[in-house]
């Protein structure tokens, strides 16, 4: 049966990655709310554009009164909550905006959705679902312990972005307990893959090396992190909207723990192999890491238990780190126009095939 997906932040990297699933492997209908804030670039979505079940709209979660006219318009069956201000250092900086989209907008959509599921026919009201896409950073920092985050886990958010994922999360789970709203929530560890927003360590390290430039590692680089393909993360999203229990959490997470300074000399190793004509005055790509101070309140080791997901289901990555980062490297080598257009701030003044509202 098709139905209208309704995906907020589906201009980001994940949402992207999400709403190219959707209109590629599906049958569905997609409405794509973005308010297009940097990280938001409808380059991502060129191939699905002009695409007959998509539309998409600019406009922020926080404007209620936008929201609402949006959801009366195409009344939607399925919300798939990505929108998100997503960027530790952005947040140690300026966590205001964090905030204001995370918290005070997750808020803003709840509402909105409230009203619209509580006037739903008997039918469509029982298949409605809100899922709500958070963070594996809410759990906090499992520092040198052995464990894994499960979804029992307790919160203890670090930064000002995970304290505001963890205040969202608090929120959907209210208006489920509260109101009876049907949501569902997912946590994913760190996501990785093709139009990869290049302030992200991966992304980050490819172009700067082509470039010649310092690879920069917080610390020593022994941070670990459990690292997900971001198109394996897109399937394990609609896996779970389309078949989550409700009011039910999932971890999703790639089962590959690595240590930072491994990333960074991994993709210096693929660039050996795939672009061994280096900038001038680069011998090896290894010579461009440079140790740099680390971040504030840095956590040490996040690593997700995927168990729950897999059993319940069915859902397991597609991908090895090492296939993945291979496939990311060379869609990196082969996309220089769209990294072109990030770099230099042009993809933000061409909103291509974006419909106004």
């Amino acid at each position: 049966m098709n139905k209208t997906i309704l995906v907020t932040g589906g201009a980001g990297f994940i949402g992207s990655a999400v709403v190219r699933h959707l209109i590629n492997n599906t049958t569905h209908n997609l409405v794509n709310i973005d308010k297009l804030t940097y990280a938001g670039n409808l380059e991502s979505l060129i191939d699905v554009a002009d695409n007959d079940r998509y539309q998409f709209v600019e406009a922020d979660i926080c404007s209620a009164d936008t929201i609402a006219q949006i959801f009366i318009k195409y009344q939607p069956d399925l919300v798939m909550h990505l929108a998100a201000e997503s960027h530790v250092d952005r947040s140690i900086d300026g966590p205001a905006e964090f905030i204001q989209t995370n918290i005070v907008g997750t808020y803003t959509l709840l509402e909105v959705v409230r009203k619209y599921w509580s006037e739903l026919d008997t039918k469509k009201k029982a298949l409605f679902r809100f899922h709500h896409v958070s963070t594996d950073e809410v759990y906090g920092d499992l520092s040198n312990s052995e464990k894994l985050f499960t979804e029992s886990t307790p919160y203890a958010p670090s930064s000002p972005y995970s304290a505001s994922k963890a205040g969202a999360d608090h929120l959907v789970r209210a208006w489920y307990r509260t109101y009876g709203l049907p949501v569902v929530i997912t946590n994913c560890s760190n996501n990785y893959g093709p139009y990869h927003f290049p302030e992200k360590l991966i992304p980050l390290v490819i172009l700067n090396a082509l470039d010649g430039k310092q690879l920069p590692v917080y610390g020593k680089g022994q941070q670990v992190r459990d690292w997900l393909y971001v198109e394996d993360h897109a399937r394990a999203l609609y896996k779970v909207v389309t078949e989550g229990k409700i009011g039910e959490t999932y971890n999703i997470g790639g089962w590959n723990e690595k240590q930072n300074i491994e990333v960074v000399q991994a993709i210096c190793d693929l660039l050996e192999e795939l672009m061994p004509d280096k900038p001038e005055g680069v011998a090896y790509y290894k010579d461009l890491i440079t140790f740099v101070s680390d971040r504030p309140g840095h956590d040490q080791r996040y690593a997700i238990d995927a168990g729950k997901i897999e059993r319940e289901l069915e859902w397991k990555p597609q991908e090895t780190f090492e296939t993945g980062l291979r496939k990311t490297v060379q869609w990196y080598l082969d996309n220089s126009e769209w990294c072109l257009h990030v770099l230099d701030g042009s993809y933000r003044r061409e909103r291509l095939g974006s419909i106004q509202e």
